[in-house]
């Protein structure tokens, strides 16, 4: 059956008086469908960003947005494409996803390295009333039921929690893990280096980086800087940790032209990690005469300070509102300054680097966040808990990594500070502990690439945008067992919002990478199932994932916290 006429659609070169009376056409005639006035009246539109940039303002571009909202909703009315029942629902979906992608964006582009991302998750914290705990000193007396409570190792790794009204010493954890560091391009100690005329700087790979993508790309700055003080009044001398990052492009790894490669070059690029990714930073004549300047005003004798190009130090030392002399050390990395976005024709993909693994920090972030202030904790006699460790990348075999003492030091510490001896571990109460707990490792999936199809399992390839993904091997490269993964789809199933869960285990024929849950289950007793979020581009410069599954990755996490005493209640054994 053919759809009614429907009004004309809104055009550009309408005048505004034109352009409301056509809305109010919509808006009174009887043959659109309501919920589609309802999308046009309520829904939230974004201003694309390629309007911004050609120059019109904010006012202009949600105009704009609006016109092309309608045009695209008559088109669909007129094919009969729309109806009353799907309207709202699919057009709803999307701008409640792309809500929380968008704030995921300014997490992302904010969180440059592990350093960046735990303050920002700690920023975050604190705004919301979060206490932070000294980790030298004990927690006994300084945890109460109902409260939220975070603390930090090494500012790379952070641990955040809320405790149960009706939480009781022996009582269990509910764990979601990710980690905060991703692949990328670190500054070496003595970083000075040059060449051809240009100024470098000498870096080297953290982690199994696509290191091709590093290419060509604008190259930004950040980390933790080390700064000697003197108080000038007791003339003590403390050594300060300050954050920094310089976000703009500062560095740059240049490809070879193709006319001066060779055919076999041409066919396959291969990367030197040594000789070919360092990037340079300016022009040698340039700053060689700057940098005599500085040494001589400065006078400096430090011969770390020496091993570093003194102009880099110096836009450092601005940054910080030092001197150059004051820096005495620094933990430096490079990230790629385009900031995270929306991707995809319908804005259905997160653009990003380091989605891999702070797409996972972000929403166990935001799940902490929401639950602290829910009903749910006045009922709650669990501790519910985010653990992002650094070092996953390399292997978590650090003091600050899922392989130290940090996930079973939170359990003991925590059961201890509420036991009648707060000072003491008693191992009957904490084994108790371990046996009621449950850990969500959450790492992102690899979802099917359109291109590489083959390289998926054919039963087992995960989607973007379709749902998180369970993690099997049976070599335990993942935690998941059969009642873990069981204890996963459960919790998606009680979900407020029905979660849709996909399957991952890779091919007979392929290699298993890991992540943080086996090691995590094998150092603390704690059962653990391995998840993650899909996506395409793991380990570039640049990633992609769906913005659904960010949806539905925050959904779970919920369902986890509101659901799982009950849950793990009903289980045999």
């Amino acid at each position: 059956m053919s759809s009614p006429a429907v009004p004309s659609p809104i055009n550009d070169g309408q005048p505004p008086s034109a352009k409301k009376a056509r809305l109010e056409q919509y808006e009174d005639d009887e043959r659109v469908p309501r919920a589609a006035k309802t999308l046009l009246k309520n829904s939230v539109l974004s201003v694309p960003q390629a309007m911004i940039s050609e120059g019109f303002s904010e006012a202009e571009s949600k105009d704009r947005a609006l016109q092309q909202r309608v045009r695209r909703l008559h088109a669909r009315l007129q094919k009969g494409v729309v109806n009353e029942d799907t309207m709202v629902d699919i057009e709803k979906e999307m701008v409640d996803h792309a809500t929380l992608a968008r704030k995921a964006c300014e997490f992302l582009t904010n969180a440059t390295d592990p350093f960046l991302a735990v303050k920002t998750c700690s920023d975050a914290l604190d705004a919301a009333g979060f206490v932070k705990l000294s980790k030298r000193e004990p927690f006994g007396g300084k945890l109460l039921p109902g409260g939220s409570y975070y603390y930090t190792v090494n500012h790379s790794t952070l641990v955040a929690f809320t405790v149960g009204a009706k939480y009781q010493a022996g009582n269990g954890f509910k764990i979601i893990g990710g980690h905060t560091d991703s692949p990328h391009l670190k500054v070496k100690p003595l970083s000075k280096r040059s060449g051809s005329g240009c100024v470098q700087l000498g870096v080297e790979c953290y982690g199994g980086g696509l290191w091709h993508t590093w290419f060509d790309r604008d190259l930004g700055i950040s980390g933790r800087v080390l700064v000697r003080t003197i108080d000038t009044v007791t003339h003590k001398e403390t050594i300060e940790q300050h954050l920094v990052k310089i976000h703009k492009p500062l560095a740059r790894v240049s490809t070879l032209c193709i006319h001066l490669q060779t055919a076999e070059e041409r066919g396959a690029f291969k990367v030197n990690k040594e000789e070919h990714l360092s990037p340079i930073l300016g022009t040698q004549k340039l700053l060689e005469a700057a940098a005599a300047k500085q040494l001589t005003d400065i006078g400096d004798d430090d011969d770390w300070r020496k091993g570093q190009e003194p102009a880099l130090m110096k836009l450092i030392a601005k940054e910080l509102g030092v001197e150059t002399k004051q820096i005495c050390n620094f933990e430096l990395g490079l990230f790629d300054c385009q900031p995270a976005t929306l991707g995809g024709i319908k804005g259905e993909f997160l653009n990003s680097a380091r989605l891999d693994n702070l797409a996972t920090v972000f929403v166990a972030l935001e799940t902490i966040l929401d639950y602290s202030k829910s009903e749910d904790v006045a009922e709650d006699d669990m501790i519910s808990l985010i653990a992002c460790f650094d070092h996953e990348e390399i292997g978590s075999d650090s003091a600050q990594g899922a392989g130290s003492p940090v996930m079973a030091e939170a359990v003991s510490r925590i059961t201890a500070a509420f036991s009648a001896n707060t000072h003491a571990r008693d191992p009957e109460t904490h084994s108790s502990a371990i046996r009621k707990s449950f850990i969500l490792s959450v790492d992102q999936a690899h979802a099917v690439h359109p291109n590489y199809a083959g390289k998926h399992e054919k039963n087992h390839g995960p989607k973007m945008n379709a749902g998180v993904v369970i993690k099997t091997n049976q070599n335990q490269r993942y935690a998941t067992n059969g009642v873990t993964g069981f204890i996963a789809r459960e919790l998606a199933r009680l979900a407020e919002a029905k979660v849709p869960m996909q399957e991952f285990c890779v091919r007979s024929d392929c290699p298993c990478g890991s992540t943080i849950g086996p090691i995590l289950s094998a150092n603390t007793g704690i059962r653990t199932v391995d998840l993650g979020m899909p996506q395409l581009s793991m380990h570039s410069c640049r990633e992609v994932m769906g913005i659904a599954d960010l949806t539905h990755g925050l959904n779970l996490f919920k369902s986890f916290f509101a659901n799982f005493n009950q849950l793990d209640e009903s289980l045999e054994g």
